[in-house]
Parts: structure tokens; sequence; C-alpha cells
């Protein structure tokens, strides 16, 4: 599956064997295992060992990703260069700022670099990391971000709108994957399912995960409507060639390009 194609995104502690395991038996599409957030500063090179055997064993075919520690860490040098002898497909680096850090990563690592923006330094430099050679998508770290804002957590997403479009137009001017933030409150699961929606409303292409039982609702709503499908896959069997008709409305390129889009994204996910 291309990165692009990638509807749900699921973290989880690099250190936690079981919830590795259970990982395998998931239709997410990336896992991306943490050596950061999720794990203490006593158990970093454990978790580093256990990520590296991880990927190594493989997750069934799914994409997979390590989150390294920040520069500046105790971890981020030998992070990178395990990373670098890994399996993984991916390095996701916390806390991008600027491109030097993405382009650093990448020349030691030799993976495709996802760059999280989590802080308005973040978010007016997404232009520039999302450009820079090695950088294959971005995601968002709504909590830190909020907390760099000055934004109540008890609040909702309003004044995160102009931060997430920002992020969605440097990815998409660089032509990369883009991703929403996680959502925190597990047991609202017709919060998520909305904030998936909204979501997927702004263009983001998934959504980062931090439960397995989030992996459903996001897969279904970032995933291709089924009739959507059928209707593309009738426009390309009627179109013949510029501007024409297609059942009550008008048609050109632009929906046709949209339509193959559409069907290759499906086949991907095996929908």
């Amino acid at each position: 599956m291309l990165l692009r194609h990638a509807r749900s995104l699921l973290f989880l502690p690099a250190s936690n064997a079981r919830a590795i395991a259970k990982a395998r038996t998931l239709p997410c599409d990336l896992v991306i295992l943490d050596l950061e957030d999720a794990v203490p500063d006593d158990r970093k090179d454990e978790a580093l060992a256990h990520a590296v055997d991880a990927v190594a064993e493989g997750f069934g075919g799914r994409l997979v990703a390590v989150r390294i520690n920040i520069e500046g860490t105790p971890w981020h040098g030998r992070e990178m260069v395990a990373v670098k002898g890994s399996a993984a497909d991916y390095v996701v680096l916390p806390k991008a700022e600027n491109p030097k850090q993405v382009k650093d990563v990448f020349s030691v690592c030799q993976k495709p670099v996802i760059a999280m923006i989590e802080s308005a330094a973040g978010v007016m430099a997404a232009p520039a990391i999302a450009a820079v050679e090695g950088c294959a998508a971005l995601f968002m770290g709504n909590n830190d971000l909020r907390q760099d804002l000055g934004i109540p957590p008890s609040v909702g997403r309003e004044g995160l709108a102009l931060s997430l479009q920002s992020v969605i137009l440097a990815a998409r001017a660089a032509g990369i994957a883009v991703f929403d933030g996680v959502f925190n409150r597990l047991d609202d699961e017709a919060g998520f399912e909305a904030e998936c929606a909204a979501g997927h409303g702004l263009g983001f292409d998934g959504k980062t995960l931090i439960h397995p039982s989030q992996v459903p609702v996001a897969n279904q709503v970032f995933g291709p409507d089924p009739q959507a499908v059928a209707d593309a896959r009738r426009l390309i069997e009627a179109v013949t060639g510029g501007a024409e008709r297609f059942e009550g409305r008008m048609v050109e390129g632009m929906h046709v390009a949209e339509a193959k889009a559409l069907i290759a994204r499906a086949e991907a996910v095996g929908e």
C-alpha cells in the first residue's frame, strides 16, 4: 500500500510486546512503534530493541514506522542508527520545526520521514518541511499544538482550523500525504467519528490513532464510499473526452482524474 492511501495510523508503545502482537491482527494501514511519549525514559533502550525486532518480524504486509525521540535527547542519535538498519518503512520525527531537522534524519536513517507538526513554528515552517527531500508525509500533533497556541483542551477544534488547513495546503503543494492528529477521549465514539468526518472533509488522507477500537471507524470514514466508487467506474466507462454531460452534470478531464484516483485508493485498501 502507498502511504497516501493509508486511512488508519495506529500508535503503540514499542516497549509493549502485547500491544505489538495485537497490532498484527488489526486492520490498521500503518503501525507506528513509538519510542517517544509512550515510553518512560528508563525503558527507551529496551523499547528500541523491541522495535527493531518487531519490524524484522513484520506486521503482515502492513506499513510500519518508528517514532524516534527529538534531537537533543540522549536517545536520538542511536535511534536513528538503529532505524537505518531496521526493516521499518518510515521514521516519524516529532516536533518538526524546520527542514534541516527532516533533512538530517533522512540523511542518517535513509528512510522516508513523516514529520509531525506540533507547534506554531512547525505550522509556519510546514511548506518548507514538506518540500524537503525525504519528507514523505506530514501529520498533526494537535495536543502539543493546542498547548503551544494556548487553546484549552476542553474546547473544540475551532482554534486549530487555520493550522490544520495550513498544514494540508503545505502537504498538497509538495505532493505528499497528510494525516489528522489523535483523538484522546476513548469512550466518546460519536465524538471520534465526528472528528474523523470533519478531518476527511478538510482533506486529510487518514487519522493517527491511539487505541485499536478506533481503527474500524477511521477505515470507514477515510475509506472510499462504495457508491462513489461505483459512480467513478461508470464515469470512466462513459466519457469520451472533453467537457460532456454525465448523469445530469458536466464533467471534464479533472473529474476523470479524480475518478481514477478514487478507484486506485479503493483497490489499494481492498474495497
